[in-house]
């Protein structure tokens, strides 16, 4: 199966000359939809994998399905402020300014294996401070898998180069 062809680019969205790729086309179609979580799976199949983490929001969808199939914890990392309970925290740099994503302080155990799991790698910025959370909490993080890269923007690179193995589905050249 070619993800390129379930998955829906929306031209100029959110801003012109932006290519956006949207994956609920994916998620809407239950052969695709399957055959990306067992992709996802495959290369972590018979090695220890304690939690799955996904990053808000689409990573939850994606990284659910992904643990299911792992039969492992998930861990929702989530924005600023949408957690109930008790936080662990990492700040990250945007375009024009800063966010913040979140953890439960109970969600991972010191020496947990944690798989990262989003539907798109671009820069970088939320799956490095994904990892870093983690990280600061106890876990080590045994990859990321996304269903898309863009690699021109860099982010799989740069989490390559911090030491991290990076899977991903599809590559879209241009964003």
């Amino acid at each position: 199966m070619d993800f390129k062809d379930v998955i829906r680019t929306i031209p100029d969205y959110p801003k012109p000359g932006i290519m956006f790729r949207d994956i609920t086309t994916l998620l809407g179609n239950p052969r695709a939809f399957r055959r990306a979580v067992d992709e996802m799976v495959q290369p972590y199949a018979g090695v220890r994998v304690d939690k799955v983490a996904g990053l808000e929001a689409r990573g939850f969808i994606l990284g659910g399905a992904v643990a299911h199939q792992l039969s492992t914890g998930f861990v929702p990392i989530r924005k600023k402020g949408k957690l109930p309970f008790t936080v662990l925290g990492e700040d990250y740099a945007l375009e024009y300014g800063q966010d913040r994503v979140e953890i439960h302080t109970d969600a991972i155990g010191k020496g947990d294996h944690v798989l990262l799991v989003d539907d798109l790698i671009a820069t970088g910025g939320t799956a490095l401070a994904g990892i870093r959370l983690m990280e600061r909490a106890g876990a080590k993080i045994i990859g990321c898998s996304f269903v898309i890269d863009l690699p021109e923007l860099g982010g799989a690179d740069r989490l390559r180069a911090s030491g991290h193995k990076v899977h991903a589905l599809v590559a879209f050249e241009g964003h």
